[in-house]
């Protein structure tokens, strides 16, 4: 695959590139077909799996799958940034509010909190790796609040949905406004912090 123009999307997937996030060949394979650099890379892949509502609703085999695509699956392609970022780059990785432990007020969806929490913990150490060889760099987690998609259609709740290009359009707000000193951090769609 070449590399776009500038102001151009390059977009991955499973359907289309047979990026698989859960298997380190391909997405060595994958990556590695890019040519040159990139301003801004997004991580936008999850999968919420069955939410638990108890702990005794929880199935290894359920849990490694969340896990598997949640936290492995990112941190398989930012082990690749490096030579695919430019060095101011920004990179935005896509987690989730439920993902904080300290804003954990009611339990339950135990496999995509944890699958979260990891994910968090992988960037913000992808950030300080980054930060040595990619001066001026920005890599964070980003929580882009709830996007109305089929996805979301059966889990919104009581929460204000957005469309998803709404979701986008703060998101990249939130990139291009983030200094280099925030980087590793974990923001919302409107830029604040959101407790570990």
């Amino acid at each position: 695959m070449a590399q776009a123009a500038a102001g151009d999307v390059v977009g991955l997937s499973r359907r289309n590139d047979g990026l698989d996030v859960t298997n380190s060949d391909s997405v060595a394979a994958v990556l590695g077909g890019l040519d040159g650099v990139f301003d801004k890379v997004v991580v936008a892949i999850g999968s919420l799996g069955t939410p638990e509502k108890s702990l005794s609703a929880i199935k290894a085999s359920a849990m490694l799958d969340v896990m598997a695509v949640n936290a492995v699956g990112p941190a398989l392609i930012l082990r690749h940034l490096p030579q695919l970022l430019a060095l101011q780059g920004r990179v935005a990785v896509l987690s989730a509010r439920v993902g904080s432990i300290g804003d954990n007020a009611i339990g339950g969806w135990h496999s995509y909190r944890a699958s979260k929490a990891a994910l968090n913990q992988i960037v913000h150490g992808a950030a300080i790796e980054l930060a040595r060889t990619h001066k001026g760099s920005v890599c964070v987690a980003l929580h882009p609040g709830t996007v109305a998609t089929s996805f979301t259609a059966n889990h919104a709740g009581r929460y204000k949905m957005v469309t998803p290009e709404v979701a986008a359009a703060n998101l990249w707000c939130v990139i291009d406004g983030l200094a280099p000193s925030q980087t590793g951090g974990f923001y919302d769609y409107a830029g604040e912090v959101i407790p570990w």
